[in-house]
């Protein structure tokens, strides 16, 4: 549990970005998911695969499994992410001037 533990407090520490900085993420669940799906498929298939040929295995977690893969593997692919984004747009909130390259 205690890794799903971890996977919360990352997103309790990153909610104030949406909530008082405004980085509208959350809000532009769209774009969050076009975002997050290339990132999972590349990484679920990436775990799937060296799960399945014994290149690492996982202990120690709550054993709810999706397939071979551990839940908390599927949960740190959407957080992780999430919380970078946030803090990314979090960023360009309070710097306009910071150039990220797709402005138009």
């Amino acid at each position: 549990m205690l890794y799903l533990l971890v996977m919360g407090a990352c997103v309790v520490v990153t909610l104030p970005l949406e909530l008082v900085i405004g980085a509208r993420v959350y809000s532009r669940w769209r774009r969050l998911l076009l975002t997050l799906l290339p990132v999972l498929a590349a990484f679920i298939t990436w775990d799937v695969l060296a799960i399945r040929a014994r290149f690492w295995s996982y202990r120690h977690l709550t054993g709810v499994r999706i397939g071979n893969l551990p839940i908390e593997e599927l949960v740190f692919f959407l957080v992780i992410p999430t919380c970078s984004i946030l803090t990314f747009e979090a960023v360009r909130r309070l710097r306009p001037a910071w150039l990220a390259g797709d402005e138009r």
